[in-house]
């Protein structure tokens, strides 16, 4: 999984920096299902991030489940591929992004890779692995948007048997929960209390306990990011090039629980929605396939954002997916 870091861009808009105006236009490209190498991290901070241009046209738009694409737009693979999050403040929308450039600070504190992001009740949470030869605990970052984005770290120590990996944070609709996932082939998601938000997580100098589990009814593999969609239901990404939820290659998954999250364990019922679109000018190779990413859900506006690395020679391309639900409560 390549490394990543945050940024803010003004939603639907090319208002900061230099405009990314990619000309290679869309066209579908045979997937390849060896994973892409992991991508070198450099600790340059990122001074301009804006959204593409589209890149899909209406008669061309794919469905996955219940969801239809209603368009999709080309982001840096740099600073840009890695998650993103509907951010609320500053007086407006805007868009969160991680990529492959890990914040010089989080760096110096031993911390060498950053996954998909969420953002509830006025905190943006991004989830952070250790580049230690032999981890020993995970961090989650926590930025305050009522006080100028003030960041506090919250670090995780690993429990037995949990991997290092930390590849995305899902915060519970009432705010009081972070659900986050490790990597490969895993039949459960982790619980902890939201920083910041849940009493029992306010101090960034006391370890962030892990309280539960989603307990998957089917194993799932290298999911890069969820998100809730209800109070009961996950909506996530994976990047699995196995298929192993029926046979779906890199599919969108969606996890219905049992009941709210609560930090006790919870039931989580697995169900491939469909394959995530793998569309691209380029052709895939041994080195660099497709690669789904993170993704982000809008409640405001009932849009789900998913994103996908493009392959081959078009890599420092990301595809940035826009659909909405075409049923009543997804």
């Amino acid at each position: 999984m390549p490394r990543r870091t945050a940024i803010l861009a003004a939603t639907g808009t090319l208002t900061v920096g230099a405009a990314l105006t990619p000309s290679i236009p869309a066209a579908a490209a045979t997937p390849d299902a060896k994973p892409k190498a992991a991508t070198s991290n450099t600790a340059a901070t990122p001074k301009a991030q804006v959204l593409g241009t589209p890149t899909a046209k209406a008669a061309s738009l794919p469905t996955v489940g219940p969801w239809q694409a209603t368009g999709s737009y080309l982001v840096s693979s740099i600073f840009q591929n890695q998650g993103l999050a509907t951010v609320r403040a500053l007086g407006g929308s805007h868009l969160w992004y991680t990529g492959n450039v890990v914040a010089p600070d989080a760096q110096l504190k031993g911390w060498n890779h950053v996954g998909d992001p969420d953002f509830s009740h006025g905190y943006v949470v991004e989830p952070y692995q250790s580049g230690a030869a032999t981890p020993t605990s995970k961090m989650f970052r926590v930025y305050d948007t009522a006080h100028g984005f003030r960041s506090s770290d919250f670090v995780h120590k690993l429990v037995p048997g949990e991997a290092m990996n930390n590849s995305f944070a899902a915060v519970s609709r009432d705010g009081q929960w972070l659900v986050s996932g490790e990597w490969e082939t895993e039949n459960r998601l982790l619980i902890t209390p939201m920083p910041r938000v849940n009493k029992s997580a306010a101090d960034p100098s006391k370890d962030l306990p892990l309280t539960g589990r989603v307990v998957l009814d089917k194993p799932v593999r290298n999911v890069q990011g969820c998100v809730f969609t209800t109070a009961t239901r996950l909506v996530c990404s994976s990047d699995d090039a196995n298929g192993i939820v029926g046979g779906v290659v890199r599919p969108l998954l969606q996890i219905d629980l049992a009941n709210e999250p609560d930090g006790r364990d919870v039931a989580g019922k697995v169900t491939a929605l469909g394959r995530i679109p793998l569309v691209s000018a380029c052709q895939a190779d041994a080195q660099h396939s497709f690669e789904t990413e993170g993704l982000d859900y809008d409640s405001a506006t009932g849009v789900l954002r998913v994103e996908v690395v493009q392959p081959g020679l078009c890599i420092p391309l990301t595809t940035v997916w826009e659909f909405k639900s075409r049923t009543l409560g997804s």
